[in-house]
């Protein structure tokens, strides 16, 4: 990302750059500056864009041989493509001799860094990784724009926020905004305004139903089911994020059990160190060994649902009276 801002900043730019990771709102940002910078937006004969996994890489190269009208450069944006994911032979060949006038930018969630795509753009362009961004830079992110606002926030309340909102930047961003105005005549976020006006998202909501489960608060873990399923989520998405959710909590608690601190089980297991503090009493119910029960039955419960054997929104059912009936429950089900 710094090398981008310099780029930009410098008027020196790469004729590649690949962008990737999870976290769409970066990614999309520095998309746009970059195509800002290019001048792609001024200049629309001379800016491509190519969107769709059936991109053809021989319509790509062969926009990039079309000469400049009238300008200096010809940009290309491969968005979304999933380019950097399949073999794309020409392309990757391409790139190591392409033509002094063309600049394309790639931009994608997934890539594969074993393909000669991603390899040549590495020794001939420059790849950027937007992941999930740790709780701290999330934390300066959000206190920044408090600040220009003329607001401030205790700690704790930021904490609050963050485990509501999750770590998608899109999702803090609008979440925020939301709460901005909210707060408009006010010098402190409290959390009070928080509740009042965040809506937890389907994480935060995914957690709190593992919790009840963990708790054998089952008839509550069933209405945080059927609250979802009201919000038209799926029911298949609801069972990966559960089975997501406690696949987690099993490599947290292995290394719990290491005697590895929090701050290297939040970095090892890719979470904010907020997500490890909230899953410590959830951790405290279950055995290591409970809990890779659980995620070997998620997937036998998702392959269920993929093979028609069960209904997607029964699968999501059963394992929820499994895991917070107790045992008596467990084994019931185990003969389902």
């Amino acid at each position: 990302m710094k090398k981008i801002s310099e780029d930009i900043k410098n008027g020196t730019f790469e004729h590649i750059y690949l962008l990737y990771g999870e976290e769409a709102y970066l990614r999309n940002l520095y998309k746009k500056r970059l195509l800002e910078a290019l001048g792609a937006e001024k200049s629309g004969m001379n800016f491509t864009v190519f969107t769709g996994e059936d991109m053809d890489e021989n319509a790509v190269i062969s926009a990039g041989e079309t000469l400049p009208f009238f300008a200096e450069r010809r940009v290309i944006l491969l968005d979304g493509t999933g380019v950097c994911k399949k073999k794309n032979e020409l392309l990757a060949a391409y790139v190591k001799d392409m033509p002094s006038y063309l600049y394309i930018v790639i931009a994608d969630e997934q890539i594969d860094k074993r393909g000669k795509l991603y390899k040549e753009i590495n020794k001939n362009g420059y790849a950027a990784a937007f992941g999930t961004q740790s709780e701290d830079v999330l934390t300066r992110w959000v206190l920044g724009i408090l600040k220009k606002e003329g607001k401030n926030i205790t700690r704790n309340d930021m904490r609050l926020f963050l485990s509501m909102t999750g770590t998608d930047m899109s999702m803090i961003s609008q979440e925020l905004e939301k709460l901005i105005c909210y707060t408009m005549d006010k010098d402190v976020v409290t959390r009070e305004d928080i509740e009042a006006v965040c809506i937890p998202q389907i994480t935060s909501h995914i957690f709190d139903m593992v919790a009840a489960v963990s708790e054998h608060r089952q008839q509550d873990a069933l209405n945080m089911y059927y609250e979802l399923l009201a919000l038209k989520e799926p029911p298949m998405r609801i069972l990966f994020l559960l089975a997501r959710q406690f696949n987690q909590l099993f490599l947290m608690k292995g290394m719990q059990n290491d005697g590895l601190p929090a701050q290297t089980i939040a970095s090892k297991a890719g979470v904010p160190p907020f997500v490890v503090r909230k899953s410590a009493p959830v951790l405290k119910r279950y055995r290591e060994s409970e809990l890779l029960a659980a995620v070997k039955d998620f997937v036998q419960a998702e392959q269920d649902v993929k093979t028609g054997r069960l209904d997607d929104r029964l699968s999501v059912e059963l394992m929820i009276i499994k895991y917070s009936g107790g045992q008596k429950n467990t084994q019931r089900l185990d003969n389902y």
